[in-house]
């Protein structure tokens, strides 16, 4: 029976407590049969190239369809299960196919076409007149002007890709998963208490001795900054740095898909007539070429050079008198970054961490948002996927805005890092006519509290719950009505990081640090002094982190600007760490086989999107801190209102550099990106 099937309602929120793995076929069976019937009418000659139909015709059908495989898609990357991901797996090439084919029909494609040609088409509001244009350049990328054997190809290779990224994605999550060392006590010495405890509950639970040690991050880093028994270190430093490679079991050895990956991408490239994968990536992105992007990373690595040298040798040279390293490791760098900043500022992230208790953090994080932007957020009810998870509205003057999911809490059957995703947009949708206000996913990997106490959140946990609130705002606050255009839809891909990176600039002020923080056992807020040691030590180290980046950034770029890298991926690696980094990993590390973001989500070659978009978002905080001077400080309402109605309401309804300069008054510079992080 279908009509008891949560999947076909998409009337409201997604059932998630209601949805099982046997719901899946079935819907996409109705779902793609509905978008099946509706793209065969929309591109028969009765239909008249006209906006409003189109849309009511096939966007409702379609949008239908992804909001299902939506929920679906990430009930298989936060409650994985052998059954939703067999659900999942068993539709995904079904999907590829058809939104492939979507993408690719030149019926549909010429009825676009078509009405960029006629009066109306003409006379588009500027939002329309963008998604129009994003659709035929759309079209161009997705194969429509391919014929015969190229344009089966060009499908073939989609099914390939999708299929290949979802195993990625999974071996990742399973090697993560699988990985469990017993430690002695003895072994975890010097590792906190609240990390110590976790880990022996985890080896009650399964009826072991001793504590049960994972590559989760809240368990992970932990032990890596400290841990004073360096072998253990080294252990799962090993364990964590050669995740899906050659090294473990055949089935999860990422080394042929992503030499597939990247031959199909190439292949794909050559299909459409450009010179290397990069140069497809980059038609929709702010960057013109794969050379201008390269230069710009170059540049920025040239500058932080001297500073990731002297943050090296500064270590090293700790490491070796206080420290009695006299050999530097890969998994001695946080443990002795670690020790260095305690002795340099005279604290540490643990002690930090006992401030930042999750309640606070929220709750200080709420109130920026309603100051800086004029909302209100509540709780809010809706079915979820696990009982950790949160539901919350965003209104404002009594009106819904938008709605968001808050899954903050690492756990088996969970892909790791933290993300934004969207659940529906904002549109004004054409058979009703009603307003669909837009709700998002907000997932994190943080440690959960122990023995009755709220979690503590490090300051980088605080810093990664703000970026991803950025995007969340984004797509939350947005007031276009054009489903392709509103929110995050739309924006270039090296544009999207910028609400996220500008949202990280508040936890470094004083007045926003002492709303976020609680302690935990005396509920006071964040001392003076300790805040002041933090920014003392605020870009400790920055200069190799950002080396950091642009390895990954140079990694990724050149892997797909360049012809024959499918057979040189560790080569490409070896090259560009050779070039950039100032602290090479021993030769067995794997990083690029869990490198997710470019094999499984959507970065490939636009990694670097990260550090061009921080040029953007400093230099847009920036406007903040020039305004300053009144009671409110950086929360000056006046500023975060133009900086909503220039950049998060206007989302890709305008140009990235449009909305920009609607807000600053002229185009980004690098300046204050230099300034923030101690480099200028």
């Amino acid at each position: 029976m279908t009509t008891a099937n949560p999947l076909l309602d998409t009337s409201g929120l997604p059932a998630f407590s209601s949805i099982q793995p046997g719901h899946v076929t079935p819907a996409m069976d109705v779902l793609l049969k509905e978008a099946e019937a509706a793209l065969d009418k929309v591109t028969g000659p009765d239909v008249p190239p006209d906006y409003d139909t189109l849309s009511l015709l096939l966007d409702v059908a379609t949008e239908r369809l992804g909001r299902a495989w939506g929920a679906v898609g990430h009930l298989n990357a936060v409650a994985d299960t052998p059954e939703i991901r067999a659900a999942f797996n068993e539709n995904l090439p079904r999907l590829t196919e058809f939104y492939t084919r979507l993408g690719a029909d030149e019926r549909l494609y010429g009825k676009y076409k078509a009405l960029s040609l006629t009066p109306e088409g003409q006379r588009l509001s500027p939002a329309r007149h963008r998604a129009l244009d994003n659709a035929l350049r759309g079209f161009v990328l997705g194969g429509a002007e391919l014929q015969g054997e190229a344009k089966k190809r060009f499908a073939e290779i989609q099914e390939q890709q999708a299929a290949l990224s979802q195993a990625f994605s999974e071996h990742v999550m399973d090697a993560t998963d699988a990985y469990s060392y017993y430690a002695t006590a003895e072994e975890l010495a010097g590792v906190p208490a609240d990390v110590v405890e976790s880990a022996r509950t985890a080896a009650q639970a399964e009826g072991k001795d001793g504590h049960k040690l994972t590559l989760h991050m809240p368990c992970y880093l932990p032990v890596m900054q400290y841990a004073t028994h360096r072998p253990l270190r080294e252990t799962l430093y090993r364990a964590y740095a050669t995740r899906a490679s050659e090294t473990g079991p055949a089935e999860r050895d990422n080394t042929p898909l992503m030499q597939q990956i990247i031959a199909l991408r190439q292949e794909e490239a050559a299909l459409l007539g450009h010179a290397s994968f990069a140069d497809v990536s980059l038609v929709p992105k702010m960057a013109t070429s794969p050379q201008q992007v390269m230069d710009f990373l170059r540049d920025l690595a040239r500058r932080a050079r001297p500073f990731a040298e002297k943050d090296m040798a500064e270590l090293r040279d700790f490491a070796r008198t206080e420290l009695g390293l006299t050999d530097l490791q890969s998994w001695d760098i946080a443990f002795a970054s670690e020790k260095l900043k305690e002795a340099r500022y005279a604290f540490s992230d643990q002690e930090v961490k006992q401030y930042f208790t999750e309640p606070t953090v929220l709750a200080g994080l709420f109130k920026l948002i309603e100051t800086l932007f004029d909302v209100n957020i509540k709780p809010d009810s809706a079915p979820v996927w696990h009982e950790s998870v949160r539901f919350f509205r965003i209104e404002r003057a009594g009106s819904l805005v938008g709605q968001f999911y808050l899954d903050l809490y690492a756990r088996s059957g969970k892909r790791p890092g933290a993300w934004m995703d969207d659940v529906r947009g904002r549109w004004t949708r054409p058979d009703n006519h009603q307003t669909q206000t837009p709700v998002a996913h907000l997932v994190c990997n943080f440690a959960s509290g122990v023995g009755g106490k709220p979690a503590l959140l490090t300051h980088d946990d605080v810093t990664t719950l703000f970026h991803e609130f950025g995007h969340g705002l984004h797509h939350m606050l947005t007031k276009v009505d054009d489903i392709g255009v509103s929110g995050i839809s739309g924006v270039e891909w090296d544009a999207v990081e910028l609400p996220s990176q500008f949202m990280e600039n508040f936890c470094w002020e004083w007045d926003v640090v002492q709303q976020l923080t609680s302690h935990v056992d005396t509920g006071q807020s964040l001392p003076r002094d300790l805040f002041d040691k933090m920014n003392a030590a605020k870009n400790f180290q920055s200069g190799m982190a950002t080396l950091r980046q642009v390895e990954f950034s140079l990694f990724d770029m050149r892997l797909h600007a360049e012809a024959g890298n499918d057979q040189r991926v560790q080569a490409v690696v070896d090259e560009v760490r050779k070039e950039v980094a100032v602290n090479i990993p021993p030769a067995f590390n794997r990083f690029q086989h869990s490198f997710s973001h470019i094999f499984a989500g959507g970065y490939a070659a636009g990694y670097y999107s990260y550090k061009w978009a921080e040029v953007l978002s400093a230099d847009a905080y920036a406007a903040f801190e020039e305004a300053a001077t009144g009671p409110s400080g950086v929360l000056n309402p006046e500023v975060g209102r133009r900086y909503r109605e220039s950049i998060l309401e206007a989302g890709g309804s305008r140009t990235a550099m449009d909305n920009f300069k609607a807000f600053r008054g002229r185009e980004p510079s690098i300046d204050a990106l230099l300034r923030h992080q101690g480099m200028s």
